[in-house]
């Protein structure tokens, strides 16, 4: 079998944009999820290796020294690093010309042939799920019998017929037995998580139909496809066992709260661990099911609100009421319960008032910590066709040379400056009210280590709102 590297590529300065990150770009305060997809193919090739460059703290001369070491290696990309991604595959292959280089991801997956055409340094592309077309094609398994790839033969270019989507989620080895074997968990970290976290998938695809979502649309599917209960205590088993240090676990599914029976009695099986727990939820979990989640552990849930106005939540059909999200919200704080609740600008429908309308309701939910992101139209999605057609969209990148989101949409009631110009005042109207930073200074005067924290991350947030000030002066480059 081929000696394997699963890379995440080397990036801007904290640019996460690898294989569990839901967007792609340089977060505000540094944040890195673990590049779960990389270790399922990873955890089946013993003679592999994941490398995580970007909390690694790796550019490209390190990464590159690996390059002898290895028969192929396989890059997971996206729409805004791809092309910094082939120039990463091109210094691999001036050092090694015999290396094979694939391509994973969900832009690859949308754009199969247009990436395999974007270089010729790429020999071949995954569509969708690769946890098997890897292993297959390193253990010399004929390109063309490998279903749901595109691949590049002699100056042609070939696709095979779809592999079938997998449906018996406990067959694949247990993703933080790579994390074991080849990361640090110490260096991810996320603002709302206690460190060190550990975080895993329960199932894959989301149910909900958001026309802006990334992942369903593009690689996971619209069905929530779930592992058994008992497969996902045995790796929470696995994970208590293997890292001692562990504060909090963190389950990475789109909406892990989708099928409120399987919430209730994965909740039930975590009680034994008394273990911290988070989860990824839609704003309609009910009073009783979240009374099961706080009580078994769940102390922190990621909540997608998007917007405080209902049209916009309707024109992505993110099948949620306003009204629904404030009982939600009240009923998880009524329990004690933290909530990082996720807002974007710039979607179908916006205009000055929704956003201001928005930043009310935030304020108003009094949550613990928000994500305020750019809307983004990533191919592939129902929300680029849209954009598209009625001509929303211009032809910049979607990140600036810093890793910064740029704001790539606009429609007649609001201007693609106005938009991005949202994103700080959204943050400076929720963060500066007094009753916050009342609370912020209550907590660090409680504790010396969450002070430090705290401090921290303020350098961090202050240091981004300058790098993006700097990205108004600079004109954002075209799309190659």
């Amino acid at each position: 079998m081929l000696r394997t590297l699963f890379l995440n590529p080397p990036s801007f300065s904290d640019f996460d944009g690898g294989a569990g990150a839901r967007y792609q770009a340089t977060r505000e305060v540094r944040s890195f999820w673990y590049p779960t997809w990389l270790t399922y193919p990873a955890g089946m090739m013993p003679n592999s290796l994941v490398l995580d460059a970007p909390p690694m703290g790796w550019g490209v001369k390190e990464t590159l020294r690996l390059a002898n070491d290895f028969d192929m290696v396989i890059l997971y990309t996206s729409t805004p690093s791809l092309n910094n991604d082939i120039a990463t595959a091109k210094g691999f292959k001036a050092i090694n010309p015999s290396m094979i280089v694939g391509f994973v991801g969900p832009h690859p997956s949308v754009l199969p042939e247009i990436t395999l055409k974007a270089d010729n340094v790429i020999d071949f592309v995954v569509r969708e799920e690769f946890d098997y077309a890897i292993p297959e094609i390193a253990s010399g398994k004929p390109w063309d019998e490998v279903l749901g790839i595109n691949f590049r033969k002699d100056g042609k270019f070939y696709a095979t017929p779809d592999r079938a989507v997998l449906e018996d989620l406990d067959v694949l080895p247990f993703a933080s037995e790579v994390y074991k074997r080849d990361l640090d968990i110490s260096l991810y970290e996320i603002p709302w998580m206690k460190h060190p976290y550990v975080s895993i998938y329960t199932g894959r695809g989301c149910g909900s139909k958001c026309t802006f979502c990334l992942w369903p649309q593009t690689f996971s599917g619209n069905v929530y496809r779930t592992r058994s209960v008992e497969n996902v205590i045995s790796e929470v088993e696995y994970i208590v066992k293997n890292f001692p240090g562990i504060q909090e676990l963190f389950f990475d599914d789109d909406t892990l709260t989708e099928y409120r029976d399987r919430t209730r009695e994965l909740s039930h099986a975590l009680k034994r661990f008394n273990l911290s727990w988070g989860c990824n939820s839609k704003a309609n979990v009910d009073f009783e099911t979240l009374s099961i989640m706080k009580d078994s552990g769940c102390r922190v849930m990621v909540v997608g609100y998007e917007s405080g106005d209902q049209q916009i939540l309707n024109n992505v059909k993110k099948g949620i009421r306003v009204d629904q999200a404030r009982e939600f919200t009240k009923n998880a704080h009524q329990l004690g319960m933290t909530i990082h609740g996720t807002f974007i600008v710039g979607l179908p429908g916006e205009t000055p008032e929704t956003i201001e309308k928005t930043i009310d309701f935030a304020c108003e939910m009094d949550i613990e910590t928000l994500q305020v992101s750019l809307a983004s139209p990533y191919p592939g999605t129902h929300f680029f066709e849209l954009a598209r057609e009625k001509g929303y969209m211009s032809e910049i990148d979607m990140v600036n040379g810093d890793g910064i989101q740029n704001c790539n949409i606009s429609y007649p009631e609001i201007s693609a400056r106005e938009i991005f110009m949202a994103v700080p005042k959204f943050y400076q109207r929720f963060y500066y009210r007094p009753s916050y930073i009342f609370k912020v200074l209550k907590r660090a005067m409680r504790d010396g280590k969450e002070a430090r924290k705290i401090f921290r991350e303020a350098v961090a947030y202050f240091r981004f709102l300058s790098k993006r000030k700097a990205a108004l002066k600079t004109p954002p480059a075209s799309v190659a």
